[in-house]
């Protein structure tokens, strides 16, 4: 294929047999993103089994998804220790209290949101499989840092810039595995992003359990022993997805075509470095890796376009987009007290700060495991809104227990209801993959990708007042608070599920007035239009 022809030409004309191998031999050495296309393996009439795709996705599973799910439990990780290092009395070393820890949780979300905006559009740019590494090399840094902290100010400083250096990496995963999965296999694998990352809160809380015990060795509080495990723990895993620090080694060594991330760039970059020497998917497989993901959404056709003001406009406009949005800030709002205080919650029961952190698995691995399986039968049944209400009306009931529970109640019985609205099954995955798969074009749904990222984690600044110093240790006015949130989610899934539907049945009413000149006209605009289509559903 000459340079000079166009994506349409590329698209429409099937490559030979030794076109293609001098293709994927070509690109397979091309070690800078976006210079090479993808789509161009896309052939229109290719015909394979199913036996064959499934063959294509066992190996990105295999190959791809560890890699993937390695980075989010080091993220978690260190999301979580600042949970643990509270419980540790860290407030209380550094000369504050924990309504400085809610100002901190304030100001992490802000930073976080905006980070998390940001970080879906700069991958697109510097490349997802580039992008991912670096941040997780900067935020394992910052979490070392935490031991330097002295005192207030410093408390606040790294919270801030550990914020700026997490937040992308979320939004700029979901880009890069919207590259490789269809829609229909995108919420499982989210399920296994977050319930991973519920797996390492648990971890974490094991480790935490042992490691504060270190207070005084070396004239180190427990917490910054923590924050130090946890820190060189993430370094060395970005050292390993970055490959012997890839990007710097690039500009000032000769040997930089040796150097290669272990995130492939896409379906036609997968050998060299730790990927090994030879490629994962044969030249068949690349093309089914490829036309695959077209056929799935013809938007992806042009994955690698970069995001454009107009993609911008569309996702601030588009109120599936809003509602998606509205829902993530609303449902998600009760986890900031949970997650920050959970430990410390656990204690107040009467537990020691060690037995406290180590209580804190088993809720973490319930949500993980409830989320999977919510979230697989979604996906097993192509249903979105009732799964989503379920999970926030578990998340509501166990917010009605602990609220109704005596003061005088044994901590079993407080134990048990912590268990059950901790262990609720996550929403979030599910929202994230029914707004992607209804957004209908590349550049919109990376927008999307960050607002949705962000508006997780914005909560945090009025989810981080909820429990406050005067209503501890038992919270209870900011457990009415969550209950409220938690019932007002309840509503908005069943909400936007009537949403959808309204407007799928608009959409084929207008489409059965359609001429068949009409039909065959719009047909062409399917993929500029994308969810503005009359051609295109809504999943409900």
């Amino acid at each position: 294929m000459e340079k000079h022809q166009s994506l349409e030409e590329l698209v429409l004309v099937e490559p030979s047999a030794s076109e293609t191998t001098r293709l994927i031999s070509q690109q397979s050495l091309q070690p800078s993103y976006g210079s090479n296309k993808p789509s161009s393996y896309y052939v229109e009439d290719l015909n394979y089994t199913p036996e064959e795709e499934g063959r294509v996705l066992s190996i990105l599973d295999r190959r791809l998804m560890p890699c993937i799910l390695l980075t989010t439990f080091v993220l978690n990780m260190d999301r979580t220790n600042n949970s643990n290092a509270i419980s540790d009395n860290l407030h209380i070393d550094l000369g504050f209290d924990i309504n400085v820890v809610n100002t901190a949780t304030a100001l992490h979300a802000i930073f976080f949101s905006i980070a998390c905006i940001s970080g879906a559009v700069i991958a697109k740019i510097a490349g997802p499989s580039r992008w991912i590494p670096t941040l997780m090399l900067s935020w394992g840094f910052v979490t070392l840092a935490h031991a330097l902290v002295t005192d207030k100010s410093g408390y606040l400083t790294v919270r801030c810039v550990i914020a700026l250096t997490e937040g992308g990496v979320i939004p700029a995963t979901l880009v890069y595995l919207g590259s490789f999965y269809k829609s229909t296999e995108l919420a499982t694998r989210l399920a296994w992003f977050w319930g991973v990352q519920h797996v390492a809160s648990a971890v974490s809380g094991l480790m935490a359990s042992g490691l504060l015990k270190m207070r005084g060795i070396w004239g180190l509080e427990g917490w910054k022993w923590l924050f130090l495990v946890d820190g060189f723990i993430t370094v060395v895993v970005a050292v390993f997805t970055w490959y012997g620090l890839g990007a710097f080694v690039s500009i000032i060594s000769p040997i930089n075509a040796l150097v290669r991330y272990y995130l492939p760039i896409d379906s036609t970059t997968t050998r060299g470095g730790f990927r090994g020497s030879n490629s994962w998917f044969t030249e068949r497989q690349v093309q089914i890796a490829v036309t695959r993901i077209i056929r799935d959404d013809i938007s992806k056709r042009s994955y690698e376009r970069t995001v454009q003001l107009s993609d911008i406009k569309d996702a601030l406009t588009d109120p599936g987009i809003i509602l998606h949005l509205i829902i993530t800030m609303i449902g998600q709002t009760p986890n900031t007290p949970m997650q920050t205080y959970l430990p410390t919650v656990i204690k107040s029961f009467d537990f020691s700060v060690s037995a406290a952190n180590a209580l804190t698995a088993p809720p973490y691995l319930l949500q993980g495991l409830s989320m999977i399986i919510v979230i697989q039968h979604s996906d097993k049944v192509r249903e979105r809104g009732y799964h989503g209400a379920f999970g926030a009306g578990w998340q509501l009931l166990g917010w009605i227990i602990l609220r109704g529970l005596p003061s005088d109640a044994g901590r079993a019985a407080k134990y048990m209801a912590a268990v059950i609205v901790a262990g609720w099954p996550s929403t979030h995955p599910l929202n994230i993959a029914w707004m992607s798969e209804n957004t209908g074009s590349v550049g919109k749904r990376t927008v999307a990708s960050g607002l949705i990222i962000g508006a997780s984690n914005i909560y945090g600044v009025w989810g981080s007042q909820i429990y406050r110093a005067d209503d501890a240790p038992e919270f209870r006015r900011g457990n009415l608070i969550n209950i409220a949130f938690a019932a007002t989610a309840f509503v908005l899934w069943f909400g936007l599920k009537l949403s959808y539907q309204y407007r799928n049945a608009r959409r084929e009413a207008a489409r059965r007035l359609l001429s068949e000149s009409d039909l065959r006209e719009e047909e062409t605009l399917r993929e500029a239009r994308g969810n503005s289509s009359p051609l295109f559903r809504f999943t409900t």
